[in-house]
């Protein structure tokens, strides 16, 4: 028999004394697209800092390294390149590549196709999410929403393409497209890599051989930023550094990347058919800080669709990573960084917010 409440009793409301369960999460080009969307929800608003406010007008342009003479026959050619591409990481950490062989015609089919995997039913996309930072494909929002406190506007897609190569199976251009850019996309890396070896006085193939680069981790991270009708309270992605040791990115010809270069962010804007390259976490702890990793951000706007294409190249999964040998053997350098598995660098800095060089942190002075 059921009973009732005595007057004056409020009745039982579980509601009232456990939280509701989440919202789930829809992806920010569906947010995007809702009719007569003027405001973004709450948890899309980052609190604004101080140094947020971008200065673009910087009289120092962003370094310029001309692929072709880093390859040269001739020595003279490659050493004063070496010289500059050491400058670029010593600088600025970022630098644009010029003359580096990929054909502009891929660059554009690469870009193309992520448009046409975005533009996916949504719970086809759903249906690949992978959970783990690991597994070979994830779609997802955000950094990391499951624990994300503050939600960026940025929807991506994480493919694994070396050692092992995958790809969804939508749109239908994608593998084939994808396979031949990333094998091209390999080659400039693994130069590039050799250059940066080379001007911190390393063996030219001290890196790729000590990190096993031939079964070296990369990936293609896709995002995609739509408009956003507060531009100004949200963010695309935070400040913060790279795992691995080169990204090579690419862009649709919107602009959104700003880069923190003595102390002021600096809005990037790309050389067409150029690569904008940055040295990440893991040259930083090689060097022993001699070249650090540098924070970098993705900012959004109210009228188009940004994409970007990241391609990160790090060690072999199983490479253990720490300051070279050489160049901490004097007694006044010695490790600023503890060694630790590539694979599990990655799984610290995925597990938790993207918070700055925070994951790096943790493992300077080998703490």
């Amino acid at each position: 028999m059921a009973t009732t409440a005595p007057t004056g009793s409020p009745p039982s409301q579980p509601s009232l004394t456990h939280p509701s369960p989440p919202l789930k999460l829809t992806t920010v080009k569906a947010l995007s697209e809702s009719p007569g969307l003027s405001s973004i929800p709450s948890i899309y608003t980052f609190p604004k800092q101080p140094y947020h406010e971008p200065v673009s007008d910087t009289k120092e342009p962003i370094p310029t390294i001309d692929f072709s003479l880093l390859t040269s026959s001739h020595p003279d050619e490659r050493s004063e390149t070496i010289r500059e591409l050491g400058k670029a990481c010593r600088d600025w950490g970022f630098f644009m590549v010029i003359n580096h062989g990929v054909p502009e015609r891929m660059m554009k089919a690469i870009i193309e196709a992520c448009r046409e995997f975005f533009e996916l039913p949504e719970e086809e996309k759903r249906g690949i999410s992978g959970k783990h930072v690991l597994d070979p494909i994830r779609f997802g929002t955000s950094f990391n929403e499951s624990v994300d406190e503050i939600l960026c506007w940025r929807d991506y897609v994480k493919i694994f393409q070396h050692p092992e190569f995958h790809s969804p199976d939508k749109p239908p251009s994608f593998r084939e497209i994808a396979l031949e850019y990333s094998k091209r996309v390999r080659l400039v890396a693994r130069e590039i890599i050799r250059g940066i070896s080379d001007s911190l006085g390393l063996e030219k193939d001290y890196i790729d051989e000590t990190l096993n680069l031939e079964n070296g981790l990369q990936l293609i991270a896709a995002n995609l930023y739509p408009p956003c009708p507060q531009p100004e309270l949200a963010m695309g992605l935070p400040p913060h550094s790279d795992h691995g040791l080169l990204t090579l990115l690419i862009q649709n010809q919107i602009g959104g990347l700003q880069v923190q270069h003595k102390g002021k962010w600096v809005n990037i804007d790309p050389i067409p058919n150029s690569f904008l390259a940055n040295i990440g976490d893991h040259i930083e702890i090689l060097s022993n800080g001699k070249y650090k990793s540098v924070l970098h951000r993705a900012v959004v706007n109210n009228r188009d669709v940004r994409i970007s294409i990241a391609m990160p190249h790090g060690p072999a999964l199983d490479a253990i990573v720490g300051p070279a040998s050489k160049l901490v053997e004097n007694v006044g350098n010695p490790p600023a960084y503890g060694a630790m598995k590539y694979k599990e660098y990655l799984e610290l800095q995925q597990c938790t917010m993207l918070n700055g060089k925070s994951s790096l942190e943790r493992i300077r002075n080998g703490v």
